[in-house]
């Protein structure tokens, strides 16, 4: 046997590894979020996986909000299995894409070898061939991490975000429209600001527009700029994704107003205000955030379709621009909060 054919096999052997080491992890939304941290704490230069944990950690908390306090009173009870779908098939392609990336890089790491050919039989776009080979000469971070935003973003463009499913069936829905115009929908980065504070502060960001590629990249880098930009504030972040498990539970960062515990309401009558500000009213009981493993079960999922999204050198122009959107902080997300109570309240009472 030829020593090409031995590499050959070698390198088809490593495929298969990462093929079914990233199935195993692609459980669900908490096997993702869990591996994505395990690998930035063994390679911390990688820091798109840091960033791809807590967007999974906000995705988990966006698929319990289907089963929680509020979303079940606004949304017909047939609708939120297609808005599980959507955000489950989101995060479940975007891992099957990147995580092979991240495999792949941790075995060039070890060995010292550019296996960037590999990342063709591993279904990664030829886009990010020459953005890893980059980083390996250069370990410029914060250009990985936007070149992997951009691709992650294309990933699913064509196999969910443009699927006339999704446009007539999410996008279309009364429920997405009200979510939207109630501001339901944040990315959020919890941290412990001071040593002394009771409860974690957050920042993060409304996300509107969805469906607009371009507004979703925005999105990605402005996030990554909030959680890297601030070297204080970043050692706080990373210390809570360290420290708090996520269960998919809003539970995680504000146990003072959520609670993964259901207690059926007994009262026949309309959503009672609960919230006074950072404050629950005296007497009212927590907001239902269920943890993920009692709000869903497993999905099964089909395989990846689509073909290479790449076809127009300007992507590689719009990994170097800026993003700046308005950012959100606690008392900022608090008001979005109230509004979506009282917004609840009328639309429950309308249904």
């Amino acid at each position: 046997m030829t020593d090409t054919t031995v590499t050959e096999i070698s390198e088809q052997h490593l495929v298969a590894h990462i093929r079914q080491a990233t199935t195993k992890a692609n459980r669900n939304n908490v096997t993702r979020t869990q591996a994505y941290l395990a690998f930035y704490l063994e390679h911390q230069e990688v820091h798109w996986a840091l960033l791809a944990h807590l967007v999974s950690r906000n995705g988990g908390w966006n698929m319990t909000d289907l089963k929680g306090e509020w979303l079940p009173l606004i949304m017909d009870a047939q609708a939120i299995e297609p808005f599980f779908w959507f955000l489950e098939r989101s995060n479940w392609l975007i891992f099957h894409d990147a995580y092979p990336q991240l495999l792949l890089y941790a075995e060039m790491k070890r060995t010292g070898t550019d296996l960037t050919k590999l990342l063709a039989p591993l279904g990664v776009s030829v886009f990010m061939q020459s953005y890893w080979q980059e980083f390996l000469a250069t370990k410029d971070s914060a250009r990985l991490t936007h070149a992997l935003i951009v691709n992650e973003q294309q990933y699913i463009e064509q196999r969910v975000v443009q699927k006339p499913f999704t446009l007539n069936r999410i996008f279309s829905s009364f429920a997405f429209v009200a979510q939207s115009a109630l501001s339901m929908n944040q990315v959020l980065i919890p941290y412990k600001a001071h040593s002394t504070d009771r409860r974690l502060s957050l920042i993060g960001l409304h996300v509107h527009h969805f469906p607009d590629i371009r507004n979703r990249i925005q999105i990605g880098k402005t996030l990554y700029q909030q959680l890297f930009g601030d070297s204080f504030r970043f050692e706080k972040m990373a210390s809570y994704c360290s420290r708090i498990p996520h269960t998919g539970s809003r539970a995680d960062y504000w146990p003072h107003l959520f609670t993964p515990h259901h207690t059926p309401s007994t009262k026949e009558d309309a959503y009672q205000l609960r919230l006074d500000g950072h404050e629950l009213l005296e007497g009212s009981p927590k907001i239902y955030s269920p943890r993920l493993q009692d709000a869903w079960a497993d999905y099964g999922h089909d395989p990846a379709d689509g073909v290479d999204w790449f076809r127009d050198e300007k992507w590689h122009k719009v990994v170097n621009e800026p993003a700046s959107l308005p950012s959100i902080d606690s008392d900022s997300y608090v008001r979005s909060l109230q509004w979506i109570e009282y917004g609840v309240k009328l639309v429950s009472a309308i249904m």
